[in-house]
């Protein structure tokens, strides 16, 4: 007879990440996590840095078991370059709290007086590593679950991979010789970036794009199937409960959002590579006539701290100002609130998560900019909330949006083909046809990118782990790759010191 199939374990997930601050990743982090525990599992968040004045309410409600370990110790940036460095140096010193902790964890059960049974349940602890952004800590995650496996416990490693890291580093910037010392700062740690990843036992991807995109440039050979597993929205009636608290708390319903102005709506964190400027171009070319009565609103991410966000903001604000068009700036939602009429353009800065429901449920039309994007979790949360989308016809959207039925997907370098789908939303089609878009959109949200979805498909993963041997290191390679690594970074800290100098 067939041997009976063993329950699903329930194990300890232990996610890495870098900065618990209110961008995609973390969102997809958190929605990660508490899809897990949802399941049964024992879930465990440890991150550089949290500010509870600038991260999403579950990293710091208590709804999940959000650790800051290692802050202090080394900064962000120096004089605003070693951001590479700087992010190894802190993850490789969160993961040394993170494994102190972890083993001592095991020594307090371990010293315990325990039956034959708690021993066999001993045995059999199974640990998850789950990190994302930066892979610099699997090789000693790998070395230490090695050294753990002769004492008969279990872990494995799984990568989240957003996009290759070595792509997403400006090398364009200045002169020729500021591009030669970029790209050789950037040597060594773009041939770590691939080792560290061969580390994992399971690789997955946001989307079908970024898979292709992992497998060409770090090689099918190296890392196996990267398997897609999509980010999610909350499907449940918390964001719903959430649009409603925040419009009682405003005494006012939908009137608060500026007297019934037809909103367009751009949420992004302020990066250049989002390409906010495409809708203010876009915008601007209704004409005065055509923009009478609408709003466009550009809200998302944005910290003091990154010199990019807000330089990239005054940017904006100047790009459109030099255009005609009047602006406003708020940080809070009570001042958003009381933004007069006569502007065009207003910017919102860190928007919490309630009222970015609330803005969601409360616009026209979703203008999402950013080129060759991952996935993009923005599209998805506006199907959600019934709200048609117009984005760019590459990347992520590609999956996620339905051309003609639950928005419209047009070139960047179209900026009237832009144009012509924000004028035909704001003044030609009806109110029914609006919302039988807003219908498809949420439909397909609901089957496709729900928590529910992202929990079983990340529980599959899980589980393929620790069906299948453990994934070993190419020892040769892991010799060469650490001499070039030992030899290159001071190199690339000594170079990097120079650009602060020269440049």
């Amino acid at each position: 007879m067939p041997s009976k199939p063993h329950p699903k374990k329930k194990r300890n997930i232990i996610f890495i990440h870098p900065d618990l601050g209110i961008g995609g990743a973390e969102r997809l982090i958190l929605d990660s996590a508490l899809s897990l525990q949802s399941l049964g599992h024992r879930v465990t968040i440890y991150t550089s840095h949290r500010d509870k004045q600038h991260c999403f309410e579950e990293a710091r409600d208590g709804t999940l078991d959000v650790r800051v370990r290692g802050d202090k110790v080394f900064p962000v940036h120096v004089g605003g370059r070693f951001h590479v460095l700087m992010a190894v140096a802190r993850q490789v010193l969160l993961t040394r709290e993170v494994l102190r902790e972890v083993n001592a964890r095991r020594r307090r059960r371990r010293s315990q007086d325990q039956t034959e049974e708690e021993e066999e349940e001993e045995e059999e602890e199974e640990d998850v590593f789950i990190v994302d952004q930066v892979p610099a800590c699997m090789p000693i995650l790998k070395i230490w679950a090695l050294k753990e496996a002769r004492r008969r416990s279990k872990q494995r490693i799984l990568f989240y991979c957003h996009f290759p890291d070595q792509l997403l580093a400006r090398r364009d910037e200045g002169g020729v010789s500021l591009r030669m010392a970029k790209a050789a700062y950037r040597v060594p740690f773009d041939r770590f970036e691939g080792w560290a990843i061969s580390a994992a036992d399971k690789v997955v991807a946001n989307s079908r794009f970024t898979s292709a995109v992992v497998s060409r440039v770090f090689g099918r050979e190296v890392l196996g199937d990267v398997d897609v597993v999509y980010p999610c929205v909350d499907t449940g009636s918390s964001s719903r409960k959430k649009v409603e608290d925040i419009k009682e708390e405003e005494e006012g319903g939908e009137e608060v959002l500026w007297g019934g102005v037809k909103v367009l709506l751009s949420i992004n964190r302020f990066e250049r590579k989002k390409d906010v400027g495409l809708a203010i171009r876009a915008y601007h070319r209704l004409g005065k006539e055509g923009r009478k009565g609408t709003r466009l609103v550009i809200a998302g991410g944005y910290d003091n701290r990154v010199r990019e966000n807000v330089q990239y903001h005054r940017e904006l604000d100047t790009f459109a100002t030099g255009l005609g068009l009047r602006t406003a700036t708020s940080k809070t939602v009570i001042s958003a609130l009381s933004i007069p009429s006569t502007i065009d353009v207003l910017f919102l800065l860190s928007v919490p998560s309630a009222f970015k429901q609330t803005l969601l449920s409360s616009a026209t039309l979703l203008l999402y900019t950013p080129s060759n994007e991952h996935f993009g979790i923005v599209p998805v949360e506006a199907m959600h909330a019934g709200l048609p989308v117009l984005a760019v016809n590459n990347g992520g959207p590609l999956e996620t949006i339905v051309d003609g039925e639950t928005g419209w997907l047009r070139d960047t370098t179209d900026v009237d083909s832009w144009t012509a789908v924000i004028r035909k939303v704001l003044w030609d089609m009806s109110t029914e046809d609006i919302a039988d878009m807003g219908r498809k959109g949420k439909e397909r949200v609901e089957k496709r990118f729900s928590l529910r979805a992202l929990g079983q498909n990340l529980d599959k993963e899980i589980e393929k782990m620790f069906e299948a041997p453990r994934r070993g290191f190419i020892e040769l390679r892991t010799l060469v790759v650490l001499a070039l690594v030992i030899l290159g970074v001071p190199i690339a800290a000594l170079v990097a010191v120079v650009l602060s100098v020269v440049f």
